[in-house]
C-alpha cells in the first residue's frame, strides 16, 4: 500500500480559496440589492440629520431671540413712524443731506422737519476757512464732549467730490494714536507723565537699532509727558513691545472703539488696526508710525473727548429732532454713555501729556496765540498732532485732535481737523486749529 502525504500549507491555500470563490458568486448574485440598500440608508440617515439640525437650530433660535411681530412689522413700514426711530433715521437717508441747524427731508410723498445740533454760523465759517486753506482735501468736527453733541461737521474737496470725509475711515491715523498707546502704558503698565525714558537718534524716526534697551553716551534721557508732547517715536516704539505687546496694544485699542461699529446718526466708516506679533510691528503701531492703522475725523475727535471727559465717552449725534408736516414730534434725542475706555486718573493724567503738546510740544508755535491772549488765560488747551505721507510721497495727512476746557465748565470742546497735502502745503490742521478755537471762543453763542 502507497500512502500518499498531503502539504499541510498546500490544503490551507486550497480551502481559502474555495471561500474567496464562494464570496464572490455570493456578491455578483446580490449586488444590486446591496447597491440598493446602502443608498436607501444613507438617504435616510441624511434626512434624519438634516431634520434634526433645523429642529435644534429652530429651538434654540427660538429661545434666544423670540418673534417680535410689532418689530417686524415696522420693518415693513413704508413711512417712518413715532415708534421706531432707528429705522426712522434709516428710512431718511440723512447721510445725503446737507447739514445745517434745519433742513428738511422728503420721503414717500411727505416731507419731515430735522433740527440738528450743528452750530450754522460756526459750520460756515469753518467752511470758509477750509476753502481759503490750499488744501487738496479737509475734514473738520467739533463736537460736545459732555453730551455728545456734533456742533460742526465740514468737508472739503478741491475736487469738488460730494463725499462725508467726516465718517470715512480711510485716513492713516499717524502719530494720534499714540494717545491710545499712551493711555495702555499709564493705565495698565505702571506709567506715569514724569517717569523717565530713553532714546537714541532723532525724535521722528524709527530704526531698529533705536529699539534696543542699551544705554550708552548718545542716549538721550527725557519724561514719559516730554516724549509724548514732541511725539518721540522710538519711545513709543520700546513702549510697545516691552511694555505693552499684542494683548494690552489689541485690548486699548478696541476700548477706543478700533475695529467696531460706532454708533451715530448714519454710517461711519470703521476705524481699522491690524497689530501683528513681532517687535518691529509692536513699535511701528504703538508709535503710529505706519499707514495700514486708519480711523475717521469723526473718531478722531472722540479720542480727545474721552479725555476731556473725565474717561467717559458720550455716544456722537447731530439729530436733535424729527417732526412730521403736521408738528408732530417722532423722534427727540436722549444723550447716552457710549463707552468708558479709561479711568478718570488715567483721564488726568492724559491731560498733562496733551496740555505739554500745547506748551513745549508739536502744537506749541501754532497754539502759541493762544495762550498768551487775556481773554483765554482760564482756558485748558490740550492736543495731539499726527503726521505722514502715503506710500508714494503724493499727499501728506496732517492731524490735530484736542481739547478745549474753559475753568467755568461752559463750551468745552474736542475737535479734530484732518488736512491733506500735495506738493505744496496749505495750512497745516494745527494752524486751522487756531483758528477755529478762537472763533469758537470768542463768538456769543454759547
Amino acid at each position: 500500500m502507497i500512502i500518499k502525504h498531503h502539504d499541510p500549507s498546500g490544503w490551507r491555500d486550497y480551502q481559502k480559496r474555495l471561500k474567496r470563490d464562494t464570496r464572490r458568486k455570493y456578491l455578483q448574485k446580490n449586488l444590486p440589492a446591496l447597491v440598493l440598500y446602502s443608498a436607501g440608508s444613507f438617504l435616510v440617515l441624511v434626512f434624519v440629520f438634516c431634520l434634526g439640525s433645523w429642529v435644534i437650530g429652530h429651538l434654540s433660535q427660538a429661545s434666544i431671540n423670540p418673534p417680535d411681530t410689532k418689530k417686524q412689522s415696522n420693518i415693513a413700514l413704508k413711512k417712518p413712524t413715532k415708534k421706531d426711530p432707528a429705522i426712522l433715521l434709516k428710512e431718511l437717508d440723512l447721510g445725503s443731506a446737507q447739514f445745517k441747524d434745519h433742513f428738511v427731508v422728503e420721503k414717500g410723498g411727505e416731507h419731515f422737519d430735522i433740527t440738528s445740533s450743528i452750530d450754522l454760523a460756526f459750520q460756515d465759517y469753518i467752511l470758509r476757512l477750509l476753502r481759503r486753506s490750499k488744501t487738496i482735501q479737509a475734514a473738520v468736527v467739533v463736537q460736545r464732549p459732555d453730551d455728545g453733541r456734533i456742533l460742526a461737521m465740514v468737508n472739503y474737496d478741491k475736487e469738488g467730490n460730494g463725499q462725508n470725509l467726516c465718517i470715512k475711515a480711510d485716513f492713516p491715523a499717524a502719530s494720534i494714536f499714540k494717545i491710545v498707546s499712551a493711555a495702555a502704558a499709564l493705565e495698565s503698565a505702571g506709567y506715569t507723565p514724569d517717569q523717565p525714558v530713553f532714546f537714541q537718534g532723532r525724535r521722528h524716526t524709527l530704526y531698529k537699532q533705536q529699539l534696543k534697551q542699551t544705554k550708552n553716551k548718545y542716549t538721550n534721557k527725557i519724561t514719559f509727558r516730554k516724549a509724548f508732547a514732541s511725539s518721540v517715536n522710538s519711545v513709543f516704539g520700546k513702549l510697545g513691545i516691552f511694555d505693552l505687546g499684542h494683548d494690552l496694544m489689541s485690548e486699548y485699542a478696541s476700548r477706543f472703539l478700533f475695529n467696531r461699529v460706532i454708533p451715530f446718526d448714519f454710517p461711519v466708516g470703521m476705524s481699522t488696526i491690524q497689530i501683528p506679533d513681532d517687535d518691529y510691528g509692536l513699535a511701528e503701531i504703538a508709535s503710529g508710525f505706519n499707514r495700514k492703522t486708519l480711523i475717521s475725523p469723526l473718531h478722531a475727535a472722540l479720542l480727545a473727548s474721552v479725555v476731556a471727559n473725565n474717561g467717559i465717552l458720550m455716544a456722537p449725534w447731530l439729530v436733535e429732532d424729527i417732526s412730521s408736516e403736521s408738528g408732530e414730534i417722532l423722534y427727540h434725542r436722549k444723550t447716552a454713555q457710549l463707552t468708558s475706555p479709561i479711568s478718570w486718573k488715567t483721564a488726568e493724567d492724559m491731560k498733562v501729556l496733551m496740555k505739554d503738546t500745547v506748551i513745549y510740544g508739536t502744537c506749541r508755535k501754532s497754539f502759541r496765540p493762544l495762550r498768551r491772549k487775556k481773554a483765554f488765560k482760564g482756558v485748558d488747551f490740550g492736543a495731539k498732532t499726527g503726521t505722514i505721507n502715503d506710500k508714494k510721497d503724493r499727499f501728506k495727512y496732517d492731524w490735530l485732535t484736542g481739547y478745549v476746557l474753559p475753568q467755568n465748565g461752559t463750551k468745552a470742546i474736542s475737535i479734530a481737523v484732518l488736512t491733506v497735502h500735495g506738493e505744496k502745503l496749505g495750512l497745516r490742521s494745527s494752524e486751522l486749529g487756531r483758528y477755529i478755537i478762537k472763533h469758537y471762543l470768542t463768538s456769543k453763542k454759547s
